[in-house]
């Protein structure tokens, strides 16, 4: 399937029913809309002629928890290392990556992201419904994923060499094989000049992706601008955000990490919609993102439809279901990366 996609930017991933895309670097909200309607949709042609649909979802809702693992030589080796622990990691997340200078930048951005990534997480919820059955989380993906070593939320980073540190201690400690295994829900990228944000379930639509990589976009920026390193923040208040946002997504009680306060996961949208604001109006993106915002508040994101169509029995694979040509110019067509 991957040698009939044309000329996209298509990597195998761990398991054989994953496929990951990767987007050109994209200066405007509208460009990046139109890289992944075109990449989609030829995408789920090659799969077609293969008699495969191409799936928006992050967790396997029908089959088996061990997964086929994809033959390269990596790959094998996470499966000698980790066992099941790898043949079960079948999950699909959104990586948004961002400019930034260098890997000290990195490291800050990473300071200031941290308070933000329960928000990212509800907003991108996709995974409600797993091998037949509702997890009762918005989000089953983000538990499957924080059982690595080094997964989840980054820990607050002094500097650069901090960083490196820390990541020399988990290859000493045999927790990791390489850098590339540094799992964190946000890290400087290993081969490019980027901070990488990877909280988020691959959305159900385009525009939620779009909206997704916005908001990223526009925190990178914001923490750009702010000359500290970034809160430190409470760990066990982080952790009970990202739990909330794991379990309720957009629908249940939320928490502002900055000031432990318990309040709706809207209201806690629009502090970050307010925090970044600055950075909207620069990127003439304040309007995509309200807009947003208020659709998946209104309509739902992907975990709130999946759920709706399992309990009525509708077809989770058709819903899902990124589909050729037809989605071709759509503003609204299913699309993401990484699936």
């Amino acid at each position: 399937m991957v040698e009939d996609a044309g000329e996209l930017d298509v990597a195998l991933e761990l398991t054989r029913a994953m496929v990951e895309i990767n987007t050109p670097v994209c200066t405007t909200a509208d460009e990046l809309r139109g890289h992944l309607l075109r990449m989609r949709s030829h995408l789920a042609s090659a799969a077609a002629e293969e008699g495969a649909r191409l799936l928006a979802i992050a967790v396997p809702p029908h089959g088996r928890a061990a997964q086929l693992i994809t033959r390269k030589p990596r790959y094998q080796a996470l499966v000698r290392e980790w066992g099941l622990l790898a043949r079960e990691q079948g999950v699909c997340g959104c990586h948004v990556h961002v400019g930034v200078p260098d890997k000290e930048a990195a490291t800050k951005v990473s300071n200031h992201l941290r308070p933000w990534l329960p928000v990212l997480l509800a907003l991108s919820a996709n995974s409600p419904i797993y091998l037949g059955q509702d997890t009762g989380f918005a989000s089953w993906r983000w538990l499957m994923t924080t059982r690595w070593p080094s997964a989840g939320p980054p820990p607050y980073l002094e500097s650069a060499e901090h960083y490196d540190a820390l990541v020399a201690m988990h290859m000493a400690a045999g927790t990791l094989i390489d850098e590339k295994m540094v799992y964190w829900d946000i890290r400087p990228s290993s081969h490019l000049p980027t901070v990488e944000v990877r909280v988020s379930d691959i959305p159900l639509t385009v525009d939620e992706t779009v909206l997704i990589a916005t908001l990223v976009r526009a925190i990178v920026l914001t923490a750009l601008e702010d000359g500290t390193r970034g809160p430190t923040l409470e760990p066990e208040v982080l952790r009970a955000a990202y739990w909330l946002a794991a379990r309720g997504g957009l629908t249940a009680q939320g928490l502002d990490v900055l000031s432990a306060e318990a309040m709706p996961m809207a209201q806690v949208i629009e502090k970050l919609l307010l925090h970044v604001e600055p950075a909207l109006q620069m990127l003439d993106a304040v309007e995509l993102v309200r807009d947003g915002v208020e659709r998946s508040l209104r309509e739902g994101n992907g975990a709130i439809k999946q759920r709706k169509a399992f309990r009525k029995g509708d077809d989770l694979v058709a819903l899902t279901e990124v589909r050729p040509p037809s989605l071709e110019g759509s503003p609204r067509g299913r699309a993401g990366r990484r699936c």
